[in-house]
Order: C-alpha cells, then sequence, then structure tokens
C-alpha cells in the first residue's frame, strides 16, 4: 500500500465566476450566457482540493480579503477537508477570476490576484516548520515572486520537493527555477518559455509531435528542475527527466463540456503521485485521468476527482 504524502500548497483563494457561451466573445461583443457558476476557486485551491481528495495530506496558505468574496474560503476548505488555518486574512478585495466556456469546452479566462498578491516572504517563514515537513511544495503564479521564491529555499533547505506552475506565465526568476525541482507548463507557457529564451525553430502547438519537444525541455533542464511536464490538453501531456527521454502520455477519450481547472487536476494528480514514490508513467497517466475527470462537467471544484472516480477513469481505459 503506497504511503500517503503531505503536501504544502502556496494559494491563490479567488471567487470563479464562470459562464457557459455558444462561442467565445470577440471584442466589443456581448453574448447571451447558458449557464452561470460562482465557486470557490483559484489555482492553489484547486490543487490544494485536487490532492485532498486523492487522499494525502494538505498544509499550506491561503490570501483572502476582508470582502464578502473572503467569507466564500472557510466554508469552502471545511468541505474538502483542509484546515481552515491556511487562511490569512489581509486588508482590501478578495481575488476574483472570469472565464467563459464555449460548446465545444474551450474556455478562456482572467485573474484578479486581489490579496493574493499581498501573500509575502513574511507569511511564508512564519510556517516554515509545516513546509519543511511536507513531501513536495506547490506553488503557481497567481502569488507573487517573494512568496514563492522563499517558500522553495526553505523546501530545498529541508531536503523537500519544490513544484512550479507558472501560470498566468511570467518567466521565472532564474534563482527560482533553479530552486525547481518538478516545472509543470501547458503548450501556450511552453511556447512563452521558448520565446523567453531565444530558442530557434516554429513555437511549439499542442501536438506531441516527436522530436518537437527535445530543445525547449533540454533548456529548462539545464536551468534546475529536474523533471519537466507539458500539458496538451486533448493532446494528451508529455514529461522528461534530467538525463532521460521524452514520455508520452495520451490523453483519455472523454467529450469535454468544461475545460477549465483540467491542469490544476492534471497537476494535483502529479504532484500526490510523486509523493507517493510511483514511477513517472504511472504519475503521469494519473494525472491525464484527473485532468480527463475534470472536463466532464461543468466547474471545476465539485469536479475534482477522489479516490474512487480517479479509479474508475483509469478502469475506463486500461
Amino acid at each position: 500500500m503506497v504511503d500517503k504524502p503531505t503536501l504544502f500548497v502556496l494559494g491563490s483563494f479567488v471567487a470563479a465566476c464562470s459562464a457557459t457561451v455558444a462561442r467565445l466573445p470577440r471584442a466589443g461583443e456581448s453574448l447571451q450566457a447558458q449557464s452561470f457558476l460562482i465557486e470557490p476557486g483559484g489555482k492553489g485551491l484547486n490543487l490544494a482540493v485536487g490532492a485532498r481528495r486523492l487522499g494525502a495530506a494538505v498544509d499550506g496558505l491561503f490570501a483572502i480579503g476582508d470582502d464578502a468574496f473572503g467569507n466564500l474560503a472557510e466554508p469552502a476548505l471545511r468541505r474538502a477537508g483542509l484546515p481552515v488555518a491556511m487562511l490569512r486574512r489581509l486588508e482590501g478585495a478578495t481575488g476574483a477570476g472570469i472565464g467563459f466556456t464555449d460548446a465545444a469546452g474551450e474556455n478562456c479566462l482572467a485573474v484578479f490576484s486581489g490579496a493574493n498578491a499581498r501573500l509575502g516572504a513574511r507569511e511564508v517563514r512564519a510556517a516554515s516548520a509545516a513546509l519543511a515537513r511536507s513531501a513536495c511544495v506547490l506553488a503557481q503564479f497567481e502569488i507573487g515572486d517573494a512568496p514563492v521564491a522563499e517558500a522553495f529555499r526553505i523546501a530545498r533547505a529541508a531536503g523537500v520537493a519544490t513544484l512550479l506552475n507558472p501560470s498566468p506565465f511570467r518567466m521565472p526568476d532564474p534563482g527560482l527555477l533553479a530552486d525547481t525541482e518538478i516545472l509543470v507548463v501547458n503548450a501556450v507557457e511552453a511556447a512563452a518559455f521558448r520565446s523567453a529564451l531565444g530558442l530557434a525553430g516554429p513555437e511549439p502547438g499542442g501536438s506531441p509531435e516527436e522530436g518537437i519537444w527535445d530543445a525547449l525541455t533540454a533548456a529548462l533542464l539545464e536551468r534546475g528542475p529536474r523533471l519537466v511536464v507539458v500539458t496538451l490538453g486533448a493532446s494528451g501531456a508529455l514529461a522528461r527527466a534530467r538525463g532521460g527521454p521524452v514520455l508520452l502520455q495520451p490523453a483519455f477519450p472523454v467529450v469535454p463540456v468544461d475545460t477549465l481547472g483540467a491542469g490544476d487536476a492534471f497537476t494535483a494528480g502529479l504532484a500526490v503521485g510523486l509523493a507517493e514514490g510511483r514511477p513517472l508513467p504511472e504519475c503521469l497517466r494519473r494525472a491525464a485521468a484527473c485532468g480527463a475527470c475534470v472536463v466532464r462537467r461543468p466547474g471545476v471544484f465539485d469536479a475534482l476527482p477522489d479516490e474512487a472516480a480517479l479509479a474508475a477513469m483509469l478502469a475506463s481505459a486500461p
């Protein structure tokens, strides 16, 4: 039996608003929405909830404001089985986001950081003991560089693994990238890395075509990570560990309803699997199954799979 790990998530909490539309809007256009949903969200919260539903113990830090949206956080954490002590209430607005999902399940979204941008290195240092006891520290870019850099510094000093999902994309500081052990990006973020690093050749698209990812993954591995993972939506995912070949993971054959949160579900499944000590190919398959579970229904919070849902998805495509 695999031991269940403890993960530490540097959170982002947002009031997540999403609308279903026939097609994504053009500039200056107003559309009639078929449905509207508001739920607790944010990439950090999605990672924490996703990992907890897969059986991991989860600790971390989440900043919320002193407005009405901030009141969504505590009930959400309790419902997910997460400790409310993770919350830090700061002055000002809580983070919020709005997403549009079209009839094919594709989406676009925008996020206002709010209190997430005010989470700092001081709050991270105050939680250093819990951070150092974890198996892996997870971070994303809906919070600032300072808390991520401080958390990763503490983690590496304690021998704790670090995982970064640089989304929404900004180029990580070289020191932060050097302290990142596991780097997870989607195809758009991978293209941004390719441009920032000045790599020659065509921009990588949403395809796992052999050879197209060799130069990019090699360049990223040279800058610190021991593992680079690229999610490609309906084309699956790929991964390359330092000194190893590119591994391809096909997507599970499901009909997408809403792709919001699929990448977060994938990352949570990957982190839990790696922290449990599972082989990388198995971790990739479990991560892809988690993403497939989420895209089959609207919203993210209630769609993130538990262990039973993950097992059922894995069994559906042996």
